[in-house]
């Protein structure tokens, strides 16, 4: 697998002008600060996440610094079903006409076990969260996204999500999914509409995911996610036209 960067990467003041970007987790860590970049370079964002005052204070920060007025959509994704995220396209499309962006940033990260010890209802949570959720609502978008002038289906992924490594089970397991169903998507998308996907590896960045993770690591000695966003920002825009399929590194090695 060839993997991509774009550390040089500058966006134009204006590069999301007048763009419908949906994020999940938008409450909190990477899709904060992607909710908070996205507004800030003229989209409009929908932010989805399961807690209220988490999206509310993101809607605060976001129209404090006089971006455009985001929409708040509250939603669990391991409580969600199919006909929730029908329900949420059809008001996307009610209300905007249609979705320039999606960003799956929500996940899970479950146990760091070995298999041998890892329990079956968490192993389903986290595949539901990190996987079927993403299955279920790109499905549901997809005709929203497809009314677009160019649309833009963003992955998260992780560098185990490319190389096993032990001990991070359903998590790692669902990234390698991730990765397959983006470029599924990605090819099957590319000769009948102008939606693209692609996967992004945040790396090793300052979040409450990262820190259950690494409990013993200096958050000091990372990246903050605001410092990540230039190749969110390129994937989400117009200059990744024509650009599908790939798996990119936010944080070039």
């Amino acid at each position: 697998m060839d993997i991509l960067t774009c550390p040089d990467y500058q966006p134009t003041p204006a590069l999301l002008k007048d763009r419908i970007i949906l994020v999940t987790g938008a409450g909190d860590g990477i899709g904060r600060a992607a909710s908070h970049s996205f507004a800030a370079h003229g989209a409009t964002v929908i932010l989805a996440g399961r807690t209220l005052p988490k999206l509310e204070a993101v809607y605060d920060g976001i129209m404090a610094a006089g971006g455009p007025e985001p929409t708040l959509y509250p939603v669990d994704l391991d409580g969600a079903g199919e006909a929730d995220y029908q329900t949420l396209a059809g008001a996307i499309e009610e209300q905007f006409g249609a979705l320039n962006g999606l960003l799956h940033n929500a996940g899970e990260l479950g146990q760091r076990t070995p298999i041998a010890n890892y329990k079956a209802d968490t192993w389903e949570k986290v595949m539901k969260v990190n996987v079927t959720a993403q299955f279920l609502l790109t499905r549901a978008l997809l005709p929203v996204m497809e009314k677009a002038s160019d649309a833009s289906i963003l992955f998260t992924s992780s560098g185990v999500g490319r190389r096993g490594r032990a001990f991070w089970g359903a998590y790692a397991v669902s990234k390698f999914a991730t990765e397959g169903l983006c470029q599924v998507l990605a090819q099957e998308l590319e000769e009948t509409t102008r939606v693209r996907a692609n996967c992004i590896n945040p790396g090793a960045t300052r979040t409450r995911m990262r820190a259950a993770a690494y409990p013993g690591e200096d958050p000091r000695t990372l990246k903050t996610p605001e410092e990540i966003m230039p190749t969110y920002l390129f994937l989400m825009g117009p200059d990744s036209q024509g650009v599908s399929g790939k798996s990119f590194d936010a944080q070039p090695k």
